[in-house]
């Protein structure tokens, strides 16, 4: 029996300057036109709304709206290695704005500046998150290219706020029903409707926020 190999084509990293040569004329429309790339990432649902919102005498790259967690989102990019500068930007623009989820995109991150964001996420504790994501962009032969977003700083219990806040509602008997109840709906949702939300925490309220997709459809559930 003779078996035929499948020829397969090798994923290609490409510069990502090469994509958006400008940071102002080609990245930042691009990234407000596909917020949804940014979303799934994070594991969140975010409303990207505003480029270039004015903060005292400065312009933030994005404001929006961190629809899981009901907070505002800022979102600072540089299409380069990451600098002082810009880790300063990101802590004025979180305090102009009365940001609780905070996103610094980069090309590449210095190792310190991925502490500094980790010490931010320590001393938050919580009431806002911190998060370092690596742009990038690759192509399959002659493909058009496609982004790819590495997630390199996050908060240290990202994966478990759900837990503490489970705890916290436990004397009324209800935060462990809710939290087994939206983990199902979430199962459920991402298989089929994978496009309704990227949210991958369930909650521990009666309510759960999703983006509004038609009229007349409110935002929780």
């Amino acid at each position: 029996m003779v078996t035929t190999v499948q020829e397969l084509s090798k994923l290609v990293a490409l510069d990502p300057r090469e994509v958006w040569p400008n940071e102002a004329h080609d990245y930042t429309p691009w990234l407000l036109a596909n917020a949804d790339a940014l979303a799934t990432v994070l594991g969140i649902d975010i409303e990207v709304t505003t480029n270039e919102y004015p903060v005292g005498g400065f312009a933030l790259d994005f404001l929006g709206t961190d629809v899981t967690n009901d907070c505002v989102l800022v979102v600072e990019n540089q299409l380069e290695t990451t600098d002082h500068t810009h880790l300063g930007q990101i802590v004025t623009y979180s305090a102009g704005t009365d940001a609780k989820t905070i996103v610094w995109m980069a090309t590449s991150f210095r190792e310190e500046h991925l502490q500094a964001l980790d010490w931010l996420n320590a001393v938050a504790e919580g009431n806002a998150r911190f998060f370092g994501v690596e742009i990038g962009a690759v192509r399959i032969a002659n493909s058009p290219p496609a982004p790819l977003f590495t997630l390199r700083a996050q908060p240290y219990d990202w994966y478990s706020q759900t837990a503490l806040a489970a705890k916290s509602t436990r004397t009324s008997g209800k935060g462990d029903l809710y939290v087994a109840f939206w983990t199902r709906f979430l199962e459920r949702v991402h298989k089929e409707h994978p496009t309704w939300t990227h949210a991958q925490k369930p909650g521990t309220a009666n309510w759960f926020s999703m983006p509004v997709r038609s009229r007349g459809v409110p935002p929780s559930v």
